[in-house]
């Protein structure tokens, strides 16, 4: 392990390796010369030690790219979204907070202004699937803020099944959510920054789609989710090459399994229980057989949580000469090629 050491002040420093009762330290410097005379001085040593945290806010290295943004959240009264939500917020936005669950998202605004002693978030009603509900939202965020800096599409359902078996009323649900959703949202917000841009073109503004490692390979007896985030990077590449004409930056993030969500964890219809109801684990007696597959495919053994969303999120932003990727954010389950 590295014990790590350090002094304010310093400019020089040592890393302590340790394995057992054995221990090296490593002298470094600008340059080589300066490093070997530091050794040879015995100069104060430190190094910087790696924070680990559970919660959003651990993503703040590039947090200030959002910082007094105003960003734009569907489905964000819970999971992923609820975490994204959460980690604008902590990093200086004002967010609003789009859901069909208004309840939710008021419930979600409340707690964070009580919090911050400051209005931070604002709750909006957003259908997605529908396209009055959806125009509806972008106007009102118009009206209430005067722009928009961020919107990440995030709102999105999932309903495993064979497609030998699978209900079409449900693969119709996912598309119209997930696959015509995105659409309306990338439309209007695309409207509403495009009209930002003619009055102050050096203001670049993000659309980013909260995608799916589903969307970068396909998934056993979920074509209906895996399809709809497929067709959403097309979508998202597309977008990127017409709406950069007008400083819109479009991307999108595509997490792995939020494990210790709501989506996968809820006792009735949460993805453990649809997935050893429809046998999509073979072997698998219980919830927890199911997770425990899904753990050791990841090479990091752990789902995805929300500090890793967050980061990909600021790094998009931060990015002034990308548009149209597809960010995996997995583990190491699906990695680029």
């Amino acid at each position: 392990m590295a014990e790590c050491l350090r002094k304010a002040g310093s400019v020089t420093s040592s890393l302590r390796i340790t394995s057992g009762q054995d221990s090296l330290d490593f002298w470094c410097g600008v340059t080589l010369d300066e490093a070997r005379q530091n050794s040879q001085g015995r100069a104060t040593p430190f190094s910087v030690g790696r924070a680990v945290q559970s919660d959003s806010r651990s993503a703040f290295s590039r947090s200030d790219v959002v910082r007094n943004k105003i960003a734009l959240v569907t489905g964000g009264a819970q999971g992923f979204g609820e975490e994204i939500v959460r980690g604008l917020v902590s990093s200086g936005a004002l967010v609003f907070i789009a859901d069909v669950n208004v309840a939710g998202a008021e419930k979600l605004a409340t707690s964070l202004n009580a919090e911050a002693k400051r209005t931070v978030a604002l709750a909006v009603s957003g259908n997605v699937a529908d396209e009055a509900s959806t125009e509806a939202m972008f106007r009102h965020v118009a009206e209430t803020a005067g722009g928009l800096d961020l919107c990440v599409s995030n709102a999105g359902v999932l309903r495993a099944g064979s497609v030998l078996e699978q209900n079409p009323q449900d693969f119709k649900l996912v598309t119209d959510v997930n696959y015509v959703g995105f659409f309306n949202v990338a439309q209007h917000a695309g409207r509403l920054l495009r009209r930002q841009h003619l009055t102050a073109p050096q203001w670049m503004t993000d659309i980013i789609q909260i995608n799916s490692k589903s969307g970068l390979e396909g998934s056993n007896k979920n074509g209906a989710y895996a399809g709809s985030k497929f067709g959403g990077i097309g979508l998202v590449q597309s977008f990127a090459m017409e709406l950069i004409a007008y400083g819109i930056k479009v991307n999108a993030i595509c997490p792995g399994n939020f494990l210790g969500g709501p989506l996968w964890m809820d006792p009735e219809k949460g993805l453990f229980v649809q997935y050893l109801r429809t046998g999509k684990v073979p072997g698998a007696k219980t919830v927890e057989d199911v997770k425990a597959f899904y753990e050791s495919k990841v090479p990091m053994r752990r789902g995805c949580d929300g500090a890793d969303v967050m980061r990909a999120i600021y790094y998009v932003v931060e990015q002034a000469y990308e548009t149209g990727q597809a960010v995996p954010v997995t583990g190491g389950q699906v990695m680029l090629h």
